[in-house]
């Protein structure tokens, strides 16, 4: 397939072969794009500089999303090597791991400070250095998930973070709109990931996500990549400001007929 024949871009966020980030990127690379890959410190660079090499990346730098010279550098370089980009992955997200377990009111500053640095205004800086060598049709866009919108267990702090991230990406949008770039977010149902399996109960909401979802199951990497590879291609040339969702359908299912079920043996109030 070349749909992306002849297409650059850079993905900040590959971690390992099992995250959402890889599975975009594996779909990319398949369609022919060319990509440039960051890795967040040298301990990272280990995993992320395989991957990296194995799709042939001419790029493959160090970059802490909190720092905007060192997201100013990657896009220099980029300039450099491709002259413009047709896409750029937002795969970026973190919170310390005490403000993601017990209860949401006793989110410590500091990790609120952390989480929507990391997670939603490093789009920003992104969007930032990555508008003035970014192609008229190009697109950006963000990974997000439902506990932007709802309450998801064990979530807390992230949720907000995420919900910060979808907004942001709307006003980012218009910014960026009238240079014919586009901004989107794709929202992911619950995948089995490293970064995943740091969310206590994570194996409960992939059970509930399978329950609920239409399609009575959950989302795979390749879904996921596939849903990415539509929001980096011309095959969405006319969307922008959005949240794709690709979690079989869960968003919009109030509760599936198993709970219901469940539900008609509790006693009414």
């Amino acid at each position: 397939m070349d749909l992306m024949k002849g297409k650059k871009g850079v993905i900040f966020g590959v971690s390992n072969t099992h995250g959402i980030a890889y599975g975009i990127a594996k779909q990319l690379h398949e369609a022919g794009a060319e990509i440039a890959f960051t890795y967040a410190g040298e301990a990272m660079e280990k995993r992320v500089r395989p991957i990296a090499e194995g799709m042939n990346a001419k790029i493959i730098m160090s970059c802490d999303v909190t720092k905007e010279e060192e997201v100013e550098a990657v896009f220099k370089e980029c300039e450099k090597v491709y002259g413009k980009l047709d896409f750029v992955v937002h795969a970026v997200a973190f919170a310390p791991k005490e403000d993601l377990m017990g209860r949401f009111v006793d989110t410590s500053k500091q990790g609120w400070d952390i989480a929507l640095g990391v997670s939603a205004y490093s789009l920003v800086t992104i969007c930032r250095y990555a508008e003035p060598i970014m192609n008229v049709g190009s697109s950006i866009f963000a990974l997000t998930y439902l506990g932007s919108i709802l309450s998801v267990p064990s979530y807390n702090v992230m949720g907000v973070a995420k919900a910060a991230l979808e907004s942001a990406m709307r006003f980012l949008a218009v910014d960026l709109g009238h240079k014919g770039i586009r901004v989107n977010c794709l929202s992911s149902g619950p995948v089995k990931t490293l970064a995943s399996m740091g969310i206590a109960g994570f194996s409960k909401m992939l059970k509930a996500a399978t329950m609920r979802a239409p399609l009575n199951r959950n989302v795979s990497l390749d879904d996921v990549g596939k849903a990415g590879l539509y929001l980096a291609s011309d095959l969405s040339s006319g969307t922008t400001g959005e949240v794709i969702y690709c979690d079989c359908g869960c968003h919009s299912a109030y509760a599936s007929a198993e709970e219901m079920d469940v539900l008609s043996s509790v006693p009414e109030a």
